[in-house]
């Protein structure tokens, strides 16, 4: 028999199982089908993984620079294998929550490789979903509503195939046993610069490689050059412009080689170990999307502004829809999803979603940077304040980095924030607020911050939008 339900969703990531419960919430019968681990690559290979090794790392450089605190220490030392230990406590920790909230929540979880199916006995209409269950049996969903969740995995270069030997994805990166002493980090996106700054951290002597003009390329121009700066005095080599040749790669004396292209000059590169980082592509390849009416765009399905497909009764979210691949950013087009099938309107705007990069220093963002705003037609204003005049920043030790806001110099909307600094990825979630509400930079600036805190930053910078900032 055929297992019916209100709501399937392919897919138990982030995304995915965020969607499952608010369709729970909302008195929905579901069913989430999931190969793998509920959680999906951000709890398991994502996220939460890489956050729990680079809060190791960010220690270990606190401790080693205690003196200039006045706290003098001997006998400091690394032992990797218990930096894996607790990031995989952490991670067995949040599964067992995400286990929990399933059965709290009444959802029914089948753990099995999904395809969806075309009109069948089953349905007259696609949208069923035929599981190959981990035992070898098979079950099909028939949901009247469906929402795809497949996620993504990491992007290879022709040559350089991840063997989890020499050549490494961030998911072989996550498993290292030991640490190599050299990286060649191929990409400087947002995981090509957090991987390079927790090995650094750690000791390993890392270079980056981008083949754009600046690292973060889809980020702020000054934001990349004051990230760029610190990455290279903390003796990170970072070469942008310059194009890995994959043809050239070999493995010699234990040594990876490979040859890089800046403009007309050939560099020769080695390491221990060579990381790809260069994006992530969609899962949509064996999900049964042939049998629909689904349509792709440059690999990822194509959706409206419900997250609806070219299906109306299947949806997409996360990660094999493109946009801005992360894992909130999947949480909350999940409910936009839900809240439709349930003839609910969710209010969402990419523009609003904040993206971080948990690298030392931290970088965040929301909205347009300042060139993006100026290619837009907009006349812009930009209040710029440095963490520099910030008590806190100076108590903390970390006053390097800037708030950057960027406003409509018309309307006086905030259309962007920059940051880069000590623990940005927690403020930028106020000026995101700020931007939902549709804050003014003179209604930020008359908010009273507490004193001191790292947050006076953002009143200070919005009040030199209009030339009116007071602490420098």
């Amino acid at each position: 028999m055929a297992i019916t339900c209100d709501v399937a969703v392919l897919g138990g990531g982030t995304g995915g199982y965020i969607a499952a419960i608010r369709a729970a919430q909302l008195g929905k019968e579901v069913v989430i089908i999931e190969q793998d681990k509920l959680g999906g690559t951000c709890l398991h290979r994502g996220c939460i993984p890489s956050k729990a090794l680079l809060r190791s790392a960010e220690l270990y450089a606190q401790m080693k620079d205690s003196a200039s605190y006045g706290i003098e220490t001997s006998g400091l030392s690394l032992v990797f294998p218990k930096v894996q230990e607790r990031k995989q406590a952490v991670v067995d920790q949040l599964y067992k929550g995400v286990q929990y909230l399933m059965k709290k929540n009444k959802i029914t979880v089948i753990q099995g490789k999904g395809r969806v199916i075309g009109p069948s006995i089953f349905s007259p209409k696609s949208g069923a979903v035929a599981v190959e269950l981990n035992d070898g049996e098979m079950e099909t969903v028939v949901p009247t509503n469906l929402i795809i969740a497949t996620g993504s995995r990491p992007r290879s270069l022709p040559g350089l195939v991840p063997n989890g030997e020499h050549i490494l994805s961030s998911d072989e990166a996550l498993l290292l046993e030991d640490l190599p002493d050299s990286m060649i980090i191929v990409g400087g996106g947002v995981i090509g610069v957090e991987w390079a700054s927790l090995l650094q951290d750690f000791g390993v002597n890392v270079t980056v490689v981008e083949a754009a003009g600046q690292l973060l390329p889809a980020e702020d121009e000054e934001v990349a050059r004051e990230l760029q700066k610190h990455l290279q005095k903390r003796g990170i080599k970072v070469l942008t412009g310059v194009k890995v040749l994959p043809d050239t790669y070999a493995v010699m004396d234990r040594q990876v080689h490979i040859s890089a292209q800046q403009g007309d000059q050939t560099i020769e590169l080695q390491g221990d170990k060579l990381l790809i980082s260069i994006g992530r592509q969609a899962n949509v390849e064996n999900t049964g999307l042939e049998n629909t009416d689904i349509a792709l765009s440059n690999g990822f399905i194509r959706v409206n502004e419900h997250m609806q497909t070219t299906e109306p009764h299947i949806y997409a979210i996360g990660d094999c829809i493109g946009g801005l691949q992360l894992a909130h950013a999947a949480s909350h087009e999940g409910l936009v999803a839900v809240h439709h099938i349930a003839e609910e309107e969710l209010h969402y705007d990419e523009n609003q979603v904040p993206r971080c990069v948990y690298s030392r220093p931290e970088v965040a963002s929301v909205g347009l940077s300042e060139k993006e705003a100026r290619a837009k037609g907009h006349e812009v204003k930009i209040g710029k304040a440095p963490f520099s005049v910030i008590g806190k920043a100076l108590v903390h030790g970390d006053k390097e980095g800037f708030v950057k806001i960027v406003t409509d110099a018309k309307s006086q909307d905030i259309l962007g924030v920059q940051m880069i600094g000590n623990h940005v990825t927690e403020l930028i979630n106020q000026t995101a607020m700020a931007a939902v509400l549709n804050a003014t930079p003179w209604e930020l600036g008359q908010v009273a911050f507490a004193h001191p805190s790292l947050s006076e930053i953002i009143g200070e910078a919005a009040l030199v939008v209009d030339g009116r900032n007071i602490n420098f």
